[in-house]
């Protein structure tokens, strides 16, 4: 493997720390901030404290990453179409992340009237949660071949926290408690997964069944 894949497989190791640290260090700066019941969006959010910097810690950033992570996927596994579909669903997600940051949410991030904004920003977060699902999905089904046995099953595990912390996230929302906990589960799981697929694919670099799977 070149030097520039690896490197762009690394990238995707990157992301959970950046997303601790990122969130972490940008809540100190907004006086009152609860990880339990807010939003990550509210530190970005109209009127938020943190508004103006708050983008280009964690969504600006944390998109490149991701993109360039997708990159280092397809190159990695350019010989199977669904690993490289999945490579697009982890591209997209990058770049709804620019998105959810360059749409800023209104103060609160729950209005009654929501801003054309906020209503962007809410779309781009839905796609950022599918893709990177769908992704998921996909090394189910192609991770025993490519990878391990192992890896898909963790995938499959994966995918199943992602839904069930989002269904927890809608329970959370209308009772006003704990959707930011729940948020950061659902994803910490999700980009913990990147992580995971980042470290296998740099492991196994001389499989040779990548080189020939087509599926």
């Amino acid at each position: 493997m070149k030097t520039m894949d690896r490197a762009l497989l690394g990238v995707g190791l990157l992301i959970p720390l950046w997303l601790f640290l990122g969130v972490a260090l940008t809540a100190r700066a907004y006086p009152g901030y609860s990880h339990l019941d807010q939003a990550m969006s509210q530190l970005g959010a109209l009127g938020a404290p943190t508004h103006g910097f708050s983008a280009w810690v964690n969504n600006f950033p944390l998109g490149v990453m991701f993109v360039l992570f997708a990159i280092g996927v397809a190159r990695r596994f350019k010989a199977s179409r669904l690993a490289l579909i999945s490579a697009a669903l982890i591209l997209v997600h990058g770049l709804a992340s620019f998105a959810t940051g360059y749409f800023s949410c209104d103060q609160g991030c729950a209005p009654v009237q929501p801003s054309v904004s906020q209503q962007n920003h809410n779309l781009a977060g839905l796609v950022m949660f599918i893709s990177l699902t769908l992704a998921g999905v996909l090394w189910t089904l192609v991770g025993k071949r490519l990878l391990s046995s192992r890896f898909a099953m963790f995938s499959a595990i994966c995918v199943i926290l992602a839904i069930v912390t989002v269904m927890l996230m809608a329970t959370a929302l209308a009772d006003g408690r704990l959707f930011g906990l729940y948020q950061r589960l659902n994803y910490g799981v999700s980009v913990i997964w990147i992580a995971s697929l980042a470290v296998v694919a740099l492991r196994d670099e001389d499989n040779p069944g990548v080189a020939v799977s087509v599926c």
